[in-house]
């Protein structure tokens, strides 16, 4: 099979927070040769950095709650239970933006910051990439009410027991990409991470 494109027409619909283009393109087909013309519409441009705060000595996640447009039609259920992320602007490094959302969002600072993978959210209709990480943090430090006024964020920090979150996984609130991703990864890696924490914590007085 010849993987190739042939764009034949590209046009922006829209451009707000977002942009929205609509491509006429042919694509190479499995059996060879090129499809018929196809139209497909695109949000364009996105890249996104989402982190995942683990204690290892306490041994709890801090997540954070928030409102969702996406999810309006259930109810209470537009509120959801996230990790911490934010979009990576032109110039920037995902890492930058993971560190500095997670002081805005989460009211921490994040110390190691530990690579998970990096994805398409939804390819059939957005070029969004993300980039997502497990953060280690001193959950002690995380509470409250956070977000930007200007930017109309209103976000709570949600401090719970390991335990109680992996349980909200499939039947529960964790229901959307990054922290679905995020907490399997935990659950692999958790044991690793704990074991690394009490050997490198400092001996405690006497």
């Amino acid at each position: 099979m010849d993987y190739k494109t042939e764009i034949l027409q590209r046009e922006t619909l829209y451009r707000g927070f977002f942009r929205v283009d609509r491509y006429r393109l042919r694509h190479g087909l499995f059996e060879g040769g090129l499809s018929q013309e196809i139209q497909r519409e695109r949000v364009e441009g996105l890249r996104a950095a989402s982190v995942l705060l683990y204690d290892p000595i306490r041994d709890c996640v801090v997540l954070i709650e928030q409102f969702r447009i996406g999810a309006l039609e259930c109810g209470e259920g537009a509120w959801l239970l996230e990790t911490v992320g934010g979009y990576v602007g032109e110039g920037e490094r995902p890492e930058e933006v993971a560190r500095r959302e997670v002081w805005e969002e989460a009211g921490c600072e994040v110390g190691e910051l530990i690579p998970v993978c990096g994805l398409w959210v939804s390819p059939g209709l957005s070029a969004e990439r993300l980039t997502l990480f497990v953060g280690l943090v001193d959950a002690g430090d995380a509470g409250g009410i956070h977000g930007l006024d200007h930017e109309g964020e209103d976000i709570r920090v949600v401090v719970m027991p390991a335990e109680q979150a992996l349980a909200e996984l499939y039947t529960g609130r964790a229901d959307s990409t990054s922290i679905v991703i995020a907490l399997q990864w935990l659950a692999m890696n958790r044991d690793r991470l704990r074991s690394t924490a009490r050997t490198s914590a400092p001996p405690g007085p006497g």
